[in-house]
Formats: C-alpha cells, sequence, structure tokens
C-alpha cells in the first residue's frame, strides 16, 4: 500500500513543485520589471535545473524501459 502511494504521490509531488518554481520565476520577473530579454534570461537561467532533472528522469525511463541499448 505505502509503495502504491510513493509511486503515485511523487510524480505529483514533483511536478506540482516545477509549476511552482515556474510561477516563481514569471513573478520574480514580473515584480522586477525585467522585460522581454529579462525575462526570458530568467526562464533560461533559473529554468535550466529543472529542464535538467526533466531530461534526468526522460533519459532513466528510457534505460530502464529499454527504449535505449
Amino acid at each position: 500500500m505505502l509503495e502504491t502511494f510513493e509511486a503515485w504521490i511523487t510524480p505529483i509531488m514533483i511536478g506540482s513543485l516545477i509549476l511552482f518554481m515556474t510561477f516563481i520565476i514569471w513573478d520574480l520577473s514580473r515584480r522586477s520589471k525585467a522585460g522581454k530579454f529579462g525575462t526570458l534570461m530568467l526562464f533560461l537561467v533559473l529554468g535550466a535545473g529543472i529542464m535538467g532533472y526533466l531530461f534526468k528522469v526522460v533519459i532513466t525511463y528510457l534505460m530502464e524501459g529499454g527504449g535505449l541499448v
């Protein structure tokens, strides 16, 4: 029962954390009046960690599922 709960809740919580971090970046750019270029840079730089984590999840899934050799 606990393993099933953890299998469901972990991706949900990590996904909600990623959405919350995206909101924080957007709010930071809005409050600092960063403009279009500044907002783009904030999302690229601060969002790089999120993208790295998502790439790791996808690569791990492909390797465990036999999608990659």
